[in-house]
């Protein structure tokens, strides 16, 4: 569950972190009375669940409520990465005289939380993190210890940030635990000229399965304007989440299709997707699935690894070809089957003989031809 900026600057102003005064509207005419409430000069952001804003030009300047109205009216209704710009966000400006970053994140793979701070903040910390790794700060948090005002000062400290953001470092962790969190980032926290610390922009991310436990979003947790290749997932019951990348990828099992990821990764190329098929590959499964994937533009290629478990293979390998009577294979399609009744699921497909199907027998293989398929090779 992914909140909007407001709502996170909600739970960091909760949790005694400061935020500049802002007001949010979903129409042009209420914008000139929340400038003035806000002092006349405002920032104007949009309110959409996806980074990216300002290089789209979703976040402007209005020097006066006349300007705020004529701003606000420019992004309400915008598209910024297939997501529709239904409210806008008004906020005092202030003078910076220096950007941090500081967040937490669940590290899945060490089964812990991870600190990451920097210096350079106001810019894309993955960016920082590529181009200047040392400007980077990740430092492991026990969850039973948690960040105490000596962690959060130590923290402060590996980062070089001024000792005035432990305290924010410390509040940003109690949004993580007391509000169910498994990302919060501040981005760029800031220290302005007259010497205060305000967090500007904010990220939180909540855990799905402490959703009754949030109540207090209702609906507004879930967006209904979010990525459409998502929202037409959903609808059909599919567990798929998008991702920037040119290799789409279907498995049966979390797990499983969480390594798919980090093997075809591997081989060079970017999952496009997540989506797991759990136990139900049938023909409309499948063929949902390959909808949905083969309506990204940015896929190349698509990997379909099975391992036949209490769902056998030929199964699976049925659930395909129903699937391609229905759904025009635009991409290449290259299938792993290993488990149970694999010999005999290769064997159908084999029978079919789809001229934009290949079959690979090993997870290494396949996610290799897939990624040379997607990344223009045979």
């Amino acid at each position: 569950m992914d909140l909007y900026e407001h709502q996170a600057r909600q739970l960091f102003a909760d949790h005694g972190i400061a935020v500049p005064d802002a007001e949010v509207v979903d129409h042009p005419s209420a914008a000139h009375a929340a400038a003035e409430r806000l002092g006349g000069r405002v920032v104007v952001k949009a309110q959409v669940k996806v980074g990216g804003r300002g290089k789209a030009g979703g976040v402007k300047a209005a020097a006066d409520p006349g300007a705020a109205v004529i701003t606000a009216r420019q992004i309400l209704g915008m598209d910024i990465k297939g997501h529709r710009v239904r409210s806008v966000m008004l906020a005092q400006p202030v003078a910076i005289e220096e950007e941090f970053y500081v967040g937490y994140v669940l590290d899945r793979t060490a089964g812990t939380f991870l600190a990451i701070a920097s210096a350079e903040g106001g810019m894309d910390i993955e960016e920082v993190a590529a181009t200047r790794p040392d400007a980077v700060a990740r430092i492991p948090v026990d969850p039973a210890e948690g960040v105490t005002a000596a962690e959060a000062a130590r923290i402060a400290e590996a980062a070089s940030l001024p000792p005035e953001t432990a305290p924010v470092l410390q509040a940003l962790w109690q949004v993580l635990t007391e509000e169910d969190a498994l990302l919060v980032e501040v981005n760029p926290l800031v220290r302005t000229t007259d010497g205060r610390i305000l967090a500007l922009d904010g990220k939180v991310t909540l855990d799905d399965n402490a959703a009754f436990r949030q109540s207090r979003w209702g609906a507004d947790t879930t967006d209904p304007h979010g990525d459409p290749l998502e929202a037409a997932a959903a609808a059909k019951g599919l567990n798929y989440v998008k991702l920037d990348g040119e290799v789409g990828i279907i498995g049966n099992g979390a797990g499983l299709v969480m390594s798919t990821l980090d093997v075809v990764a591997g081989c060079g190329a970017r999952p496009a997707n997540f989506l797991d098929i759990g136990g139900g590959a049938s023909a409309r499964v499948m063929a949902d699935g390959l909808t949905v994937i083969l309506s990204d533009p940015s896929v190349r290629s698509v990997f379909v690894n099975v391992f036949g478990g209490i769902t056998a293979c030929d199964a699976v390998a049925d659930g395909i070809v129903q699937a391609l009577d229905s759904v025009h294979l635009t991409k290449p399609l290259v299938v792993r089957l290993d488990g149970n009744n694999a010999a005999r699921g290769r064997a159908i497909l084999d029978d079919r003989a789809h001229p934009m199907v290949q079959q690979v027998t090993t997870m290494d293989g396949a996610a290799d031809r897939a990624a040379r398929l997607a990344l223009g090779g045979h």
